[in-house]
């Protein structure tokens, strides 16, 4: 039974008509009735009646017509799907992300890739860099936006955006008067809050090495994994800290957000993906994060 008679017979029977149906195929009559005749003579049943007045379909033709019109169409479905998925417009991609992005370019990524790509499910993990990596390597991820540094075997990380750094403060700290930039060696002896070096190396690298151009070595008395967990302690009045521009979404009572005295300090973000391993979903979602970051980059 081949696919092409399945055809030919919905068509037959949705037409009423050989000569009609063999005119909608685009092809000859003749071969309509041999492929027709095959099919019957497979099946071991007649399905159609033909008459003067056209063609009928017998009992076991229309129970026949009903089974295979919704096969077909089954099999329509499922190659429009493939195609999808060739075209990277359908299926599923688990993405990993730093806290900061959820502040800054993710959302806008989503909302454009949504309306773009309606088909695809998103599944979002919130991950330390370090964490993303193990995922990548698990290939539990398809792609991870992380925070550079990243220097990873088998793996690629590609520049995405450069975020400067910003001070986030107690409202009411005595130091930060006013509402303009902050000279960092004004809280030298201020108690900081960063992530751990472990996971954060960029940040923390960068913290100290701007605290030491201010002319001091930063007394550091709380590590926190994740940004939220950072803010958190800032309004509590626990310590100040040096958090990614984004970050100024975020609003928390008991916190301030302030420029630094300077030329801006950045971290950058980037994107992590498994080398040389083809994906046009990923690659369109990559698409829409670069699109974002250059909107971003433009305000």
């Amino acid at each position: 039974m081949e696919l092409r008679q399945l055809r030919y017979f919905i068509a037959i029977a949705e037409q009423g008509s050989f000569s009609r149906a063999a005119e909608r195929l685009h092809i000859s009559q003749p071969p309509l009735s041999t492929q027709i005749k095959a099919l019957e003579d497979e099946i071991g049943a007649r399905l159609l009646e033909r008459s003067n007045r056209g063609v009928a379909l017998t009992a076991a033709g229309a129970a026949f017509f009903e089974d295979i019109r919704s096969v077909l169409a089954q099999l329509e479905h499922a190659v429009e799907r493939v195609r999808q998925s060739e075209r990277g417009e359908a299926g599923t991609l688990s993405i990993g992300f730093v806290s900061i992005a959820d502040f800054g370019i993710l959302p806008p990524t989503l909302k454009s890739f949504r309306a773009r790509y309606p088909q695809v499910d998103v599944q979002l993990h919130e991950l330390t860099t370090d964490a993303q990596i193990r995922e990548l390597r698990a290939a539990e991820l398809d792609l991870s936006i992380g925070l550079a540094p990243v220097d990873e075997p088998g793996l690629t990380f590609t520049h995405l955006l450069h975020e400067p750094l910003v001070l986030a403060a107690p409202t009411a700290h005595p130091v930060l008067k006013g509402s303009g930039a902050v000279d960092l060696h004004a809280l030298a002896k201020e108690p900081f809050i960063v992530p751990p070096r472990s996971i954060g190396p960029g940040l923390y690298d960068l913290t100290l090495s701007l605290c030491q151009a201010a002319g001091f070595a930063p007394r550091i008395t709380q590590h926190a994994r994740q940004m939220q967990t950072v803010i958190g302690l800032v309004s509590c009045g626990m310590g100040v800290a040096l958090v990614p521009s984004s970050l100024r979404h975020l609003k928390r009572p008991g916190v301030q957000y302030r420029p630094l005295l300077g030329q801006p300090a950045t971290i950058e973000l980037g994107i992590l993906q498994p080398a040389q391993t083809p994906n046009p979903l990923r690659d369109n979602f990559i698409q829409a994060l670069r699109e974002a970051a250059q909107r971003l980059e433009q305000t």
